[in-house]
């Protein structure tokens, strides 16, 4: 028996219920198929939400109509804005979840999300019709027909776990890994590499002496990551601390004396390992000067005594690993529950996607997640809605520009961009610094950015983009009544300010007090006497991003200014069958770059590495010359 639907999503980890919640929210009748229902939405690695440039990323899922946000702001147990003393586009709002919790949670949202059927099983491969996907082929050889599909296979793809000398194949910690998949892939054409990525112990809470370790609390306001569920209470869950140890040089010389017995060093693993999240085992042979390391020390939920040792990720043997954990400062009796391991796993080489996120070798099929080299819940789950929608357009037949979001619009934009143009040689970890628009790109103007994108697409109804709308209005409305109310400097406005330490020498507005970077938060109450309604109805989220745009009004400015010189030349399309070997003076290499990565923008083609600006520049000449052949 062969079951229909339009769209299959293969996976149901961030990136699956993402993409599934998304597709079935644009009206498709849509399957998420897992292996294992009890494991969708499960957090893998640590149970925390954001961070820097990915509480970004969460925040503009929430404005696309996403599950994260909201999920995280029912489920966390504590909440923090990271670099909260620098600039709003460098801060990060990140939370530490209840692991059960967050998992329970999304299970609930998708089993309530009409269109949306939920089934346990596993896909072997891909049934062709016509050059174009026209199903999924399963373990059990059953199959299933569908208009589109999603993998979004994570770390399951061959995966293989690593814990000293044992190895044991598996995606995460004794669940069996997807080698069928992986071999239906290739079979397809596309090129596909190995990497790596691990996960720290988990010790007992009891066996933990905090006294000897630095307390880290929460923000004492704490910030929600989703503005479509401020009817909600908030925070949802009781409130925790979190607890900072350190490694030593005790912990060091056990690192540096057993490296031998790391298959990292020892060569049984082969897949590249993330940059930015290295293993303790790097940290001690890339940073020999560094005297210690900090090891973030913080609980999994309620309701379990599992604690996650952060920053403490190897793939070294158990027994040594029990040396390692008791050498440090609060966990001298430590009982691990689980051991560190590290995980090989395949993926696709990104490059191979078009910038829906469908592959070029199969239409309708649509790669999502970790299988795309990316690493993080945030990045996954920002890859999976925008497959997920692209693959709704697919089964629908629409005829039209795909849903996609540029670098100037959004973290996701930038992401997806630098994947498919420049492709993945290690995990893929999202940065503030990867974005050259940032500041355009913070999290309180994600709304603003997004929600009108999203009700043009389908996946916001008006109704719940309204609110979100009217928010940008009050930001609107008092940008304008603050521009306008004049502050003179009379003895009592002059007394008044001065209690405030404010001085006041000379004629301002409300909005030019607001621009000083050393107006003090008391300001507030002596400008809301003299505007009650365009400033009486902001909350202290609405009010902090209404100073931040005053203060940053001429960078943002001029920040728009050069996007959009830069966006005339950048979006210039080149043709899908264009040629570039043989254009006068454009080096080979740089013509073999450009045929393989199939830039479809000259921006995207900038972005190439080995493509220099001189090439880009014959590149322009010679679409110009073809515009010019194409009229005549």
């Amino acid at each position: 028996m062969r079951e229909r639907y339009e769209v299959v999503v293969v996976g149901g980890g961030h990136a699956g219920a993402e993409a599934a919640a998304a597709a079935s929210r644009l009206g498709k009748r849509t399957l998420l198929l897992t292996r294992e229902r009890a494991a969708i939405g499960r957090m893998s690695c640590n149970p925390a939400i954001g961070g820097l440039a990915k509480g970004q990323v969460v925040r503009e899922i929430d404005a696309l109509g996403g599950v994260m946000a909201r999920v995280a702001d029912r489920t966390g147990i504590q909440f923090k804005v990271l670099n909260a003393s620098r600039g709003p586009a460098v801060q990060g709002l990140r939370c530490q979840s209840d692991r059960r919790a967050y998992a329970s949670a999304v299970v609930d949202h998708l089993s309530r999300q009409p269109n949306l059927t939920i089934a346990e099983g596993t896909a072997a491969g891909f049934l062709v019709r016509g050059g174009r996907l026209a199903g999924l082929r399963l373990e059990d050889g059953a199959e299933i027909l569908c208009l589109s599909a999603v993998v979004t296979s994570g770390t399951f793809l061959r995966g293989l776990v690593h814990v000293g000398e044992r190895r044991e194949e598996a995606g995460r910690w004794g669940e069996a890994p997807c080698s069928a998949l992986s071999e239906g892939l290739r079979a397809l054409g596309l090129r596909t590499g190995r990497m790596k990525t691990g996960t720290p112990p988990r010790v007992h809470g009891k066996s933990i002496d905090r006294t000897k370790m630095l307390r880290t609390a929460g923000d004492e306001r704490p910030r929600r990551f989703s503005l479509r569920s401020r009817s909600e209470p908030f925070p949802s869950l009781p409130q925790v601390d979190c607890w900072l140890s350190h490694t030593n040089e005790r912990t060091h010389d056990l690192i540096r004396t057993n490296l031998g017995r790391s298959p990292l060093y020892s060569g049984r693993i082969e897949g590249r390992g993330p940059r930015y999240c290295p293993s303790i085992e790097d940290k001690v042979v890339r940073f020999p000067e560094r005297e210690r390391h900090t090891v973030f020390v913080e609980p999994e939920g309620h309701g379990t005594e599992w604690t996650y040792l952060g920053g403490l990720s190897m793939s070294l043997p158990a027994d040594l690993q029990v040396e390692i954990v008791r050498s440090l400062p609060g966990l001298e009796r430590a009982e691990i529950l689980r051991p560190a391991y590290a995980v090989e796993y395949d993926v696709v080489y990104p490059e191979q996607l078009e910038d829906t996120l469908e592959t070029r070798a199969l239409p309708g099929l649509f790669l999502a997640g970790q299988v795309n080299g990316t690493s993080g819940y945030e990045e996954a789950a920002g890859q999976g809605l925008i497959a997920g929608a692209n693959a709704a357009a697919v089964a629908e037949g629409r005829i039209g520009p795909p849903f996609t979001l540029g670098r100037h619009e959004a973290y996701i934009g930038v992401m997806i961009d630098d994947l498919v143009t420049l492709g993945a040689d290690e995990p893929y970890r999202l940065l503030t610094s990867r974005a050259e628009h940032r500041l355009l790109l913070g999290a309180d103007s994600a709304y603003a950015r997004l929600v009108p994108r999203a009700v043009s697409a389908g996946l916001l109804s008006e109704g719940e983009a309204e609110p979100l709308l009217e928010r940008e209005a009050r930001q609107a409305v008092a940008r304008e009544a603050l521009g306008g109310l004049r502050v003179v400097p009379d003895r009592e406005t002059v007394a008044a300010l001065g209690r405030l330490a404010v001085s006041l020498a000379e004629e301002s507005t409300g909005a030019g007090l607001l621009r000083r970077p050393d107006s003090p938060g008391e300001l507030r109450g002596w400008l809301e006497e003299r505007l009650p309604g365009p400033l009486g109805g902001l909350d202290e989220e609405e009010w902090s991003r209404l100073v931040n745009d005053l203060r940053y009004e001429g960078f943002l400015r001029r920040e728009r200014e050069a996007l959009e010189r830069v966006r005339r030349s950048e979006e210039k399309k080149i043709p899908a069958g264009f040629r570039y070997a043989g254009i006068p003076g454009l080096s080979a290499e740089a013509a073999e770059k450009l045929e393989r990565h199939r830039p479809r923008t000259l921006g995207q083609a900038a972005r190439i590495p080995g493509v220099t600006a001189a090439a880009v520049t014959l590149l322009l000449a010679r679409l110009a010359i073809r515009g010019g052949e194409a009229a005549a």
